[in-house]
Parts: C-alpha cells; sequence; structure tokens
C-alpha cells in the first residue's frame, strides 16, 4: 500500500508561472501590456524619464494589488468588496415606532429610528431549557462544520442527503445561527505553565513555555475568532409541558444532524448563559462562568455531621 502525501491547503489557487496564479498574471500583465503599448506608440515622442515616471507607478500599484493580502484576501478583491459595500444601501435595525413626520417645507423623508433589543427570556434551567415567557421555551443546539474539501463527491452527496432528511423530517420552524466568536488562549497559557514544572525533561518543559509564549503573544497581537454554529428549537405553549417536546427534538436534532456528519450536542444551562452573552456582547472575551446557580436559588452552607 503506496502513501501519498495530501497538502492541507487543497483549495490554494494553481500557479502557472513564476509562482503566479492565472489572476495574479492577468491583473499584472494587462497593465504591462498597456504601458509597453503606450511605449511602443509613443516612446519616440516623449522622453524615456517620462515614460519611467508613468509605468512604474502603474506598475507597482498592479503588482501590489496581485502580490499583497490581507486577512487572506488579496488588494483587488478587497477594492471590489469596498465598491460594493459603498453602492449596497444601508439601513439601521428599525423598531416598531415610527418616526414623527418631517414638516412640510422640509424636502426630506426621515427613517425609521432603531429600537433597543429586549430578550423574553425569564430563566435558564440547568439542561439547557430557555423560558420564553409568554412564546414557549427554546434548546440550543451546538453543531461541528463539515469540511467538503476532502471529501468525493459520493460522500458529499451521501453528506447533502442525510442534512436534507433531517430537514425534511421537521414539521415546526428552526433556526440556524451562523456567528463569529473571540477566541480566548488565557487558560490554555495557564494549563501549559502549571503543567510545564511537572514534565519528565527539561527539554520538553522548555518547549511548554515556549509555546505558552507564543500563545500569549499571539492572542495579544491578533483577534483570534472562530465560527460558532447553534441550532435554535422553540415550542409555543406552557415551560412545563414544552420543555420535555423541545429536549425530545433536540436529541432527534442531534440523531438527524449525525447523518450529515455533524457532530451535535445540547447546550446545558452554563453553556446557554455563555452563548447568550457573548451574542449580545461579541466585542466582550469573558464568559460566565459555569456552575452558577439560578436567580431563583436557595443558597446553603455546608453540612457538618455532628459527633455522637
Amino acid at each position: 500500500m503506496s502513501r501519498v502525501r495530501m497538502p492541507a491547503d487543497v483549495e490554494r489557487e494553481d500557479k502557472i508561472l513564476a509562482g503566479l496564479t492565472a489572476r495574479q498574471l492577468v491583473i499584472i500583465g494587462v497593465p504591462g501590456v498597456g504601458v509597453w503599448a503606450a511605449y511602443s506608440a509613443l516612446g519616440h515622442l516623449v522622453p524615456p524619464l517620462v515614460v519611467v515616471a508613468v509605468a512604474v507607478p502603474v506598475m507597482g500599484a498592479a503588482v501590489a494589488a496581485a502580490l499583497v493580502q490581507r486577512d487572506g484576501l488579496s488588494l483587488d478583491r478587497l477594492l471590489l468588496a469596498a465598491l460594493r459595500f459603498g453602492r449596497s444601501p444601508k439601513r439601521r435595525t428599525t423598531g416598531p415606532r415610527e418616526a414623527a413626520p418631517m414638516p412640510s417645507w422640509v424636502d426630506a423623508t426621515a427613517p425609521p429610528l432603531p429600537a433597543p433589543l429586549n430578550l423574553p427570556v425569564r430563566a435558564i434551567s440547568d439542561e439547557g431549557v430557555v423560558d420564553l415567557a409568554e412564546h414557549g421555551c427554546a434548546v440550543l443546539v451546538s453543531c461541528s462544520t463539515v469540511s467538503f474539501a476532502l471529501r468525493t463527491p459520493d460522500e458529499q452527496a451521501g453528506l447533502v442527503n442525510g442534512f436534507a432528511s433531517y430537514l425534511n423530517s421537521l414539521t415546526t420552524p428552526v433556526q440556524f445561527l451562523i456567528r463569529a466568536e473571540s477566541i480566548r488562549l488565557d487558560p490554555l497559557v495557564d494549563a501549559l505553565d502549571q503543567a510545564a514544572p511537572h514534565l519528565p525533561h527539561p527539554a520538553l518543559e522548555r518547549a511548554a513555555r515556549d509555546h505558552a509564549d507564543y500563545l500569549a503573544d499571539m492572542s495579544q497581537s491578533r483577534d483570534l475568532l472562530r465560527r460558532q454554529i447553534v441550532l435554535v428549537l422553540t415550542e409555543p405553549g406552557d415551560v412545563s409541558h414544552g420543555a420535555v417536546t423541545v429536549r425530545r427534538r433536540a436529541e432527534d436534532a442531534v440523531r438527524g444532524l449525525a447523518t450529515a456528519g455533524s457532530r451535535a450536542h445540547v447546550l446545558t444551562g452554563g453553556q446557554v448563559a455563555a452563548v447568550l452573552s457573548s451574542t449580545a456582547e461579541p466585542a466582550s472575551k469573558h464568559t460566565p462562568a459555569e456552575g452558577l446557580a439560578n436567580p431563583d436559588a436557595v443558597i446553603t452552607g455546608p453540612v457538618y455531621e455532628r459527633e455522637a
């Protein structure tokens, strides 16, 4: 049996000439051909310094647009995204209240005013059931992503059919929430610092501390994000009766998504609170600690046994 090494960057564009992709060659080649054509037509009419003064900025901009990248995107793609953003309509989140009418002598239309976001969350149980008051209850299921890049067409079709089977089995609406949240490396750095002195060799201890320093520097110099996919299932009606139904639907969703290659699990009360907290404040890297008591729970002290 022979082994074939497969690169991790299978989705990278193919390099055609001189380590450049077809897109980069077009971005650099078109201005280069234009500069050469202009020099061939006007070279005998203008001094060479004028041609160099015009050609250097043009070719420099073309090379920068093709080779320079930011956040994994080339400058030409960033420029295209900026143009699309500038041309797209922009409107803030609107609320139910309408703005006051403008005076007749003002030729303008006031946009709707934004409204505050009031979450209808009344309580979260230890099992992860969210009490939505008159809206019923909800359960959150965390789902993992599925990579199609390294799978054969038959495997891709099987995953799509598995996901389609789960969607066809639904009888009530569900919501898939896809969001990006900040990654905290502080617990990992602390774990490495605590485990380093107990390693069996001094070289391993130095390597562990170096890796901890690298992670600490990376967390301070970069904004680390991870993608989170949450399936939200709701059940109208009374919470006492709807909690059992929505929990059963969540367990069915875990089994249904497993056929699509996604590893899913129902979130507990602490995990649900962490998701809601990070969603309401995406820039914050602090998550509430798990194991906290509910607001209506009775706090008791330790029980001591009396000696006979």
